[in-house]
């Protein structure tokens, strides 16, 4: 498939640019100028394939995309928030699983090793995973828990020095080619614990998930412990609970609800472009009212997106968002991103559907997106619990 020129011109519909600083404005460029050259020509074939691009790691560490609001003496950017968030619009803008590895690494892998973890364990990690030298993942999600984690069955014992870790963990992304697991388990008191899990451990394998029609160029596997000897130094000693695993989610959360924006920001040009351009009837599709009532609805959501999203980081920096917060905020951008992909698709008519758009691919990948760190559902049950303070999980 030939590489493709990336001609994307990012909408701002209310002069949101003058809402942040020449820092934000310098960060968002520098990950965008990086997609453009590096992500876009080469992002269809790899998704054709169902292949990661592995050489793109130490590239993401490179330009800060690992970490950014880690302190800068362990190897993070010690950048703000909405940077973070104009980090994330930008990668997911070239492909969702671009973002998700970087996701990963900063907010489920190097954040809980920064806020619980020792300072050794700091030390050791951070400055790898930070560069892209070390790939990490992190491990919540099993075969028969999802959206209820703490039913986990994964565990720990205690066996001297060591503890012995049992069990299993599916839907991971980075596994595969992950040098290091934040794992989530249950000691023997039955409280949640994170534990840091090497690869090269005796009973720890990565089995890649195969057949994906989503987010096909990121890696997935499952963690698979089998009486995996884990020295108790490899213990997070700041944390136990389900407030661990969740506090990472939140992080995560928050730069998804701005990653799908970037997602749904791209179908909107590409179908925008397309429309003026696309002669039907002796005139561009553009002119015609259900095509505008398309692109119109399209800038509308993502304009009120960027809206939030942005309230939301100010919030963040300020430390005053709530999860419940992003909550809301990563519901809504993927709902309005999966829309606009499926309305974008529709402009394109038939070749929508193909590779040398880049609106499926977009769709497909929203569709994991919309499910991982907490479904549509959840999310909704999460703003219902805040608004009526009564709990419908259970």
């Amino acid at each position: 498939m030939a590489a493709k020129t990336d001609v994307f011109q990012s909408p701002d519909y209310y002069l949101l640019d003058e809402l942040l600083t020449e820092e934000h404005k310098m960060v968002r460029e520098a990950v965008r100028s990086y997609v453009k050259k590096e992500i876009s020509p080469i992002i269809e074939a790899y998704a054709q394939r169902a292949e990661f691009p592995q050489h793109i790691v130490p590239q993401l560490g490179a330009l800060g995309c690992f970490g950014p609001t880690i302190p800068v003496e362990y190897g993070g950017g010690g950048l703000d928030y909405i940077s973070y968030g104009l980090m994330m619009q930008e990668l997911e803008r070239g492909d969702s699983g671009v973002r998700s590895t970087a996701s990963v690494q900063g907010s489920l892998v190097m954040f809980p090793i920064h806020a619980y973890g020792s300072e050794e364990q700091r030390q050791k990690y951070l400055p790898r995973l930070a560069s892209g030298e070390w790939l990490g993942c992190f491990g919540l999600t099993e075969p028969n828990h999802g959206s209820d984690p703490g039913s986990m069955l994964t565990h720990i014992k205690d066996a001297g020095d060591y503890v012995i870790l049992n069990g299993a963990k599916m839907w991971i992304s980075n596994a595969p080619f992950a040098k290091v697991a934040v794992v989530w388990a249950k000691d023997e008191a039955g409280d949640i614990r994170g534990v840091i899990v090497e690869r090269g451990m005796e009973g720890f394998s990565t089995p890649t998930t195969h057949g994906k029609w989503s987010l096909r160029a990121s890696a997935t596997g499952e963690l698979v412990f089998d009486n995996v000897k884990v020295p108790k130094e490899n213990i997070l000693p700041g944390v136990k609970g389900l407030k661990g695993p969740l506090s990472c989610l939140t992080k995560a959360r928050y730069g998804i609800a701005w990653g799908v924006v970037g997602a749904a920001m791209d179908c909107y040009d590409t179908a925008l472009r397309y429309a003026k351009e696309r002669i039907q009837f002796d005139r561009p599709i553009a002119g015609f009212q259900l095509q505008q009532k398309k692109l119109a609805e399209m800038i509308t959501e993502i304009t009120k997106a960027q809206l939030m999203v942005w309230r939301l980081g100010v919030l963040m920096n300020e430390g005053k968002a709530t999860p419940a917060q992003v909550s809301m905020a990563k519901r809504n951008s993927c709902e309005m991103a999966a829309t606009i992909a499926r309305d974008a698709r529709q402009i394109l008519g038939g070749m929508g559907i193909t590779g040398e758009y880049s609106i499926m691919r977009h769709m497909m990948n929203l569709e994991s997106v919309i499910t991982y760190e907490g479904t549509h559902d959840i999310h909704l049950l999460i703003t219902g619990m805040d608004v009526t303070g009564i709990n419908a999980f259970k």
